[in-house]
């Protein structure tokens, strides 16, 4: 599969980020902080883990990996009302990349401030793979059911990795996704199922640009689910929103890939 020249809409998104080479806060009693040596940036990477209770080695566990908004710490999507509950309940595993620092987008060339030879926007896509490596060896994951999560730069992000790397994923679910590609790329991935969440309030992410994504979709006849929200805003429609997140699992509970 071609790499697919992958490009954002700038945010106006107003946060505060931990500094990169700062480990995290440790989260909540079943949201942990774990890092892994990211040898081409050359430091420690922090990530966030949930592990639901229901899990036994000996049973392969789904995975979510939930990428977040530009300049949000991975600790802010894992808090997603409903997420660690419904995570719980069902059975799954979760993990929230850092990326190289959460205020770089994820794909090649998309920031020049990098190091040893490689773009910001490089490492922080490099970091998500290492991340979903690392989870991969350190538990049973079944490898028919990894799904992709992402708000915001993340949810652009989950069309650019669900695009590169087809072969992993079960199902994909872009929130309010801040991307500026060509919708034509999902020709890539027809038999990919999409869970799409978007707000008509908007100010970050157009509708009308979304739903260009949802009628490509259509056209392409994908297996799909577009929830807008009427009067829906940038963030609400997810992070303070347990109903559209258990829509969300719902949709991932019916999703199972097969073959490579």
């Amino acid at each position: 599969m071609h790499a697919v020249k992958y490009k954002l809409a700038l945010l106006v998104v107003v946060c505060v980020a931990a500094p990169v080479w700062a480990a995290q806060s440790g989260g909540t009693a079943r949201v942990r902080t774990r890092s892994y040596f990211f040898e081409e940036a050359g430091r420690q990477s922090d990530y966030k883990l949930l592990v639901s209770s229901r899990y036994r080695a000996d049973v392969p566990a789904p995975l979510i990996v939930a990428l977040h908004p530009f300049g949000i710490a991975p600790q802010g999507i894992m808090l997603y009302q409903g997420l660690i509950e419904l995570a719980d309940a069902r059975g799954y595993i979760v993990v929230a990349p850092t990326g190289y620092d959460p205020r770089v987008w994820y794909a090649a060339g998309e920031s020049a401030a990098g190091t040893a030879g490689r773009s910001a926007g490089e490492l922080s896509e490099l970091d998500a793979m290492h991340v979903i490596a690392e989870v991969r060896r350190k538990y049973t994951v079944d490898p028919g059911r990894i799904y992709l999560l992402g708000h915001s730069m993340g949810g652009g992000a989950t069309w650019h990795f669900g695009v590169k790397y087809p072969n992993l994923w079960a199902a994909l679910a872009p929130v309010a996704p801040a991307i500026a590609s060509d919708p034509a790329m999902l020709k890539d991935i027809v038999d990919t199922p999409v869970i799409v969440v978007q707000g008509t309030a908007d100010q970050s992410v157009s509708v009308a640009r979304t739903r260009r994504w949802v009628d490509t979709m259509r056209e392409l006849g994908m297996t799909y689910e577009y929830v807008e929200v009427p009067g829906g805003d940038h963030t609400s429609i997810i992070a303070r929103s347990p109903e559209n997140m258990e829509r969300i699992f719902d949709f991932f509970d019916r999703a199972r890939r097969t073959g490579e």
